[in-house]
């Protein structure tokens, strides 16, 4: 089993990346906003409990399949431990080594500046598949607010050296996604 999870700022690609490379890999994708916007959708409101709880069933139960992989985006803060952090990452590494200890983990960092990011927030792709940014107006201003709240982008140095094999880092400001899902299946052979 394979874990890969894609990890960015918002609208810094993640989705995109994730269904370009489920096109060349036989990896599945989970983006973070399939449980958010379903439960958006159900209780009217962000629910951070009932995402939680159906990320969990998700992940446990994929862990347990004969799958080749799952791909899971995610906004990690590189500044923050709990959900937004790497103890989120931790707890859903721990879930696939308890069922399957020979579970393989990458991590793929992308990165692009805010100006990117908000022409993206608004593709067709990502309005379609991410129904809670439609208000565009609502959804810009959360981007903005994200990236004062959380560092995003991890620094020169920070990711511990048992990790750097398992992982890459791509400024993807100018690289469509396609290539950029070529380079992180060359990276790590997927």
């Amino acid at each position: 089993m394979k874990l890969l999870f894609i990890f960015g700022a918002p609208a810094s690609g993640k989705m995109t990346v994730g269904q370009e490379l489920m096109k060349i890999t036989d990896l599945r994708l989970f983006h973070n906003h399939m449980a958010i916007d379903l439960v958006v959708e159900i209780f009217d409101n962000f629910n951070m409990g009932v995402i939680s709880k159906i990320r969990e069933v998700i992940f446990e139960e994929f862990a347990k399949t004969d799958n080749y992989g799952l791909i899971f985006t995610y906004m990690l803060g590189f500044d923050n431990q709990s959900e937004y952090g790497w103890d989120f990452i931790n707890k859903v590494c721990d879930i696939f080594k308890q069922a399957n200890a020979e579970t393989e983990i990458y991590y793929a960092e992308l990165v692009a500046p805010q100006e990117i990011r908000l022409q993206r927030n608004v593709t067709e792709n990502r309005l379609k598949h991410k129904p809670s940014k439609r208000d565009i107006e609502w959804s810009n201003q959360g981007l903005i607010e994200w990236d004062k709240t959380f560092r995003f982008v991890s620094n020169d140095g920070e990711i511990p050296d048992d990790m750097l094999e398992r992982y890459i880092k791509i400024d993807n400001s100018n690289l469509p996604p396609d290539v950029v899902a070529k380079m992180i299946k060359e990276r790590f052979s997927l």
